[in-house]
């Protein structure tokens, strides 16, 4: 392809998965104004010094969760001097992992990407995260007007070490559509109706997967600690250890609601789609607002990585909007983008964030303390 014909598409707008990324730069730099004031030459030289070094290094490690292969098979087709080494490890499993390689004097991992609580406990508490904020290069990266809530979000303190760039609503509460009219409910109190009692079944609380909803109500300014309390000690509440029974029983209506693990979790979707008479609440309606939360869409910088500069050159890329159409479509499950210059009609309804609907996000730093929702909730829970 000639570069008058490059130019030609890349202003026509063509950008796809398929389309090289130096053309979707070259249509980002000719119809977008640059932000925050910067020239063009400063970015552009900036990140071709980052990707002769990158090239140079021909390597980048990424520590992560399996169900990514497409996903990296497009940044190598984009990059085919960079080869992408990809370590998949399960769950925290991944941090454990890192530290225990640095403690052995190795240095092998360039980026992890995953959840938020691993990294912060794990490895930026141990000092082992360097900032992602000072190599954020493109400016289709940097312009925080392509973001949702009109900013970048990080998953740590400081709002510069773990970069959300994914995140889509998480329904933790759910119904018999033939024994529960879902237009009943305007709050999470209505849960808490005297009708109601008997007829809940919840996941241990405290259990795998229950953290986020209980952290997120004992903090909520309109529900908080009184609303726990009654959930927990005066609804008569069922119980499972066994997180797929919490669909069983509310499909079969032994009860007409259940509680505390995610829907995605409880393969709700699927069970819907067979026919079930099952559904989740979309809190979002309700008054105090639905819960947002990253998953695995975080990305962290390990300190002095092995390849530095070719970390760079995957970390913008996959911040790019050519790396998030291609996160977007491509890995397992389909993932929302926190990227709102991207289309949405390849996600399922449930994983999209609804334009003016109102969330709280669960990586943010009031819903990160633990001990004390642990605490409350072990004490009322011992007195059931």
């Amino acid at each position: 392809m000639t570069a008058n014909a490059t130019e030609e598409k890349a202003r026509a707008g063509k950008t796809s998965i398929g389309v090289g990324f130096c053309m979707a730069l070259v249509f980002f730099f000719v119809s977008t104004a640059i932000p925050f004031g910067h020239a063009a030459s400063d970015w552009r030289e900036e990140w071709e010094k980052a990707l002769r070094a990158g090239k140079q290094e021909g390597k980048i490690v990424i520590y992560t969760f399996p169900g990514q292969e497409l996903l990296f098979q497009e940044f190598q087709k984009t990059f085919p001097d960079i080869k992408l080494v990809e370590v998949t490890v399960r769950g925290s499993e991944r941090v454990t992992r890192i530290l225990a390689e640095r403690r052995a004097g190795k240095y092998l991992a360039d980026i992890l990407i995953g959840g938020v609580g691993s990294a912060q406990s794990g490895l930026l508490k141990s000092g082992l995260l360097e900032p992602i904020k000072p190599i954020l290069i493109l400016p289709e990266v940097t312009d925080t007007s392509k973001w949702w809530g009109g900013k970048h979000i990080y998953g740590d303190d400081e709002n510069k070490y773990i970069f959300s760039f994914a995140g889509a609503p998480l329904y933790y509460f759910h119904y018999n559509t033939t024994l529960v009219n879902p237009q009943e409910f305007k709050s999470y109190w209505d849960l808490v109706n005297p009708k109601w009692k008997g007829k809940i079944v919840v996941a241990e609380p405290m259990s795998g997967g229950t953290q986020e909803p209980l952290v997120f109500m004992y903090h909520s300014k309109d529900l908080g600690p009184e609303f726990l309390r009654r959930l927990l000690s005066e609804m008569d509440l069922g119980v499972s250890r066994d997180i797929r029974q919490l669909l069983d029983w509310v499909a079969q209506g032994k009860y007409a609601m259940s509680a505390l693990q995610n829907a995605d979790r409880i393969r709700l979707w699927d069970a819907k789609k067979q026919g079930l008479p099952i559904n989740a609440f979309e809190t979002d309606k309700f008054k105090e607002g639905g819960l947002v939360g990253s998953g695995g869409g975080n990305i962290a910088l390990i300190n002095r990585a092995p390849h530095p500069n070719a970390a760079q050159v995957f970390i913008n890329w996959l911040l790019s909007r050519e790396g998030q159409i291609a996160y977007q479509k491509l890995v397992q499950g389909g993932r929302n983008s926190l990227r709102i210059d991207i289309p949405k009609d390849d996600l399922p309804p449930h994983a999209r964030i609804k334009p003016g609907a109102k969330y709280t996000l669960v990586d943010d730093i009031g819903y990160s303390d633990l001990d004390s929702v642990q605490r409350f909730v072990t004490d009322i829970w011992k007195k059931k």
